[in-house]
């Protein structure tokens, strides 16, 4: 692809390409531990693939955290803001309104395929107006069919609107080893139990110990990615052994923590 980088930033803006006469516009870019690309939103619609490192992405409706071996699809006037954990090869892929009709309508986390990895590496080399009627045209239309089919996985921690419930939530994320309950948190805003648990449903969708389990999935995620062991990660995330994580890792992706950072 034709580089058009951002003055004094290295890096290649998919606001250069929005109205680009073409469905699809695949931008590589780098990005350095702990940057933080502020709250945004583009014309196209994104599928973002860290090809290495791990990134999160906040919008209004919550957070996704994104492992190596996954992506984050951000439909089409979305404002996020993704933040990099560790250093993170990013390969974006820009679909246009008409060619992301089909495709999911809100925010969320996929499994990439090898098929579609080696697709999107493929088209970071094409010219901007690549021939949509030769094999170029044809590698787009791929990458197209195979988001379409992509599994999604549990990857989305809903973040709610009321004010009080809020801090509890990001007093968890913060802590998301801590061992309070939800009697604790009640006792600690003046509200009842039964009422907190009336709200993290409603606001959520999830229960409070659902919601937290989620947060502490999150948190573990970054941290496997980074390299830390499974035995401290256990014990810092409030679980009573390695293998009791490992258990609810398992049921959370169907496999445990080494085979999912290995698998395609």
């Amino acid at each position: 692809m034709s580089q058009i980088r951002q003055p004094g930033s290295g890096l290649v803006s998919p606001d250069q390409f929005q109205r680009l006469p073409r469905a699809v516009v695949v931008i590589a870019n780098d990005y350095p531990d702990r940057h933080v690309i502020s709250r945004h939103s583009h014309r196209r619609a994104q599928l973002l693939y860290p090809s290495s490192g791990v990134m999160t992405v906040r919008t209004q409706y919550g957070t996704w955290v994104v492992p190596p071996l996954r992506a984050v699809w951000v439909p089409t006037g979305t404002d996020h803001e993704v933040a990099t954990l560790g250093r993170v090869s990013m390969r974006s892929v820009n679909v246009a309104p008409r060619a992301a009709a089909k495709l999911p309508k809100q925010c969320c986390v996929v499994s990439v395929s090898a098929l579609l990895r080696e697709l999107i590496m493929r088209a970071t080399t094409f010219p901007r107006l690549y021939d949509e009627r030769g094999t170029q045209g044809r590698v787009v239309k791929l990458i197209l069919d195979e988001i379409s089919a992509l599994p999604v996985l549990p990857l989305h921690l809903p973040m709610p609107a009321h004010p009080r419930l809020a801090g509890i939530c990001n007093a968890i994320m913060r802590e998301p080893g801590s061992r309070a309950s939800l009697d604790d948190w009640a006792r600690r805003i003046n509200a009842s139990s039964r009422t907190l648990e009336r709200l993290f449903q409603r606001e959520t969708g999830m229960t409070f110990t659902a919601w937290r389990q989620q947060a502490r999935l999150h948190a573990a995620l970054s941290r496997l990615a980074a390299g830390e062991p499974v035995k401290r990660l256990a014990l810092e995330l409030g679980y009573a052994s390695p293998a009791a994580f490992t258990g609810m890792f398992r049921r959370a992706f169907g496999t445990t923590p080494k085979q999912y950072f290995s698998a395609n």
